[in-house]
């Protein structure tokens, strides 16, 4: 915020136009380098809108469905990526089970992992084909919400959150 108010109030200077369009783009919330990448790919490769990043989703019983890595929430769609440490036995089947449980509630879900933004189009047509398998639904008749319930703070502030 405080660099945007900066480069806000620089009209005449050289480049000023690029610094406008950097603090456009920042403040995902994202926590990896990948996950930049994925925000940045979902905007600029695809021309979606900006995404919501690191974002807890919650069912309408107000239970936790996941913090997720990317969220499109007017179409209901969600992007995870994926690291290495995603193949081991016990967090793969996490992984698993947290798809089902985004599915669960009406998500659709696209998966990137390391190596696929080296593939030219790849991670911009998963993102399509994810988006286009959304619902679209209004948030009155969604099954998930972004509203945090009353326990969420103080939960997430034990963990860091």
């Amino acid at each position: 915020a405080g660099f945007a108010a900066y480069v806000g109030g620089r009209n005449p200077w050289t480049g000023i136009g690029f610094a406008r369009d950097v603090v456009a783009l920042a403040g995902f919330g994202c926590w990896s380098r990948p996950e930049v990448r994925m925000a940045l790919t979902w905007m600029l490769g695809t021309g979606f809108g900006r995404p919501l990043c690191n974002v807890p989703v919650f069912d309408r019983r107000e239970r936790l469905v996941a913090v997720v890595d990317l969220l499109d929430p007017v179409a209901g769609c969600v992007g995870e990526y994926q690291g290495g440490h995603h193949k081991e036995d016990e967090q793969h089947r996490d992984d698993v089970a947290r798809g089902d449980e985004l599915r669960r509630v009406g998500l659709q879900v696209f998966e990137v992992v390391a190596g696929d933004f080296g593939v030219p189009g790849l991670v911009e047509s998963r993102m399509r084909s994810a988006r286009s398998r959304s619902l679209f639904l209004p948030d009155d008749v969604r099954p998930w919400t972004l509203d945090q319930p009353p326990w969420w703070a103080a939960w997430a502030a034990t963990r860091g959150l």
